[in-house]
């Protein structure tokens, strides 16, 4: 299964749509700071699920502020990561991947990409698919082997 993570699009919908163009994905996760943005992309790609999360400049109460579930038999935990203080360390939300038994941890809000396996979890940031430079993750999980690299929009 391939999926695309994106967040902290503020706005800049035409970027995700390209992105989702460009790589065709089955599932689409938003992380937040793009919750209209997540309306438009819904209804230009209304075949391709998408979840999303409420980032700290999503006022909408629609999106969760944090999401777990399985896919490809992975467990994931998805949250935009204001709320574990993840512009001062990643400690809090690793803990809380740890502590979900997540596979894969995804957060966003510092606008850095970031990409690493510690202790089995693979941990992601896909950095702002809104602002400069934009990035955006890959997902591939396939026969129960997770590969994620980062794209930088415009190479």
């Amino acid at each position: 299964m391939k999926i695309i993570v994106v967040s902290d699009s503020h706005g800049n919908t035409q970027a995700v749509i390209d992105a989702v163009f460009d790589e065709n994905p089955q599932l689409i996760l938003h992380l937040g700071d793009g919750e209209k943005d997540c309306d438009i992309i819904r209804e230009v790609y209304p075949n391709i699920m998408l979840r999303a999360v409420r980032g700290n400049c999503d006022f909408r109460v629609r999106e969760p502020e944090y999401d777990e579930f399985v896919v490809e038999n992975k467990r994931v935990f998805m949250t935009h990561g204001h709320l574990y203080g993840v512009k001062f360390g990643f400690d809090s939300v690793l803990n809380e991947g740890f502590l979900k038994h997540a596979d894969i941890l995804l957060f966003g809000h510092t606008h850095i990409s970031f990409n690493k396996v510690m202790q089995k979890m693979c941990i992601v940031n896909p950095g702002s698919i809104g602002r400069e430079p934009k990035t955006y993750a890959v997902l591939e999980i396939e026969h129960g082997v997770i590969n994620c690299h980062i794209v930088k929009q415009g190479r």
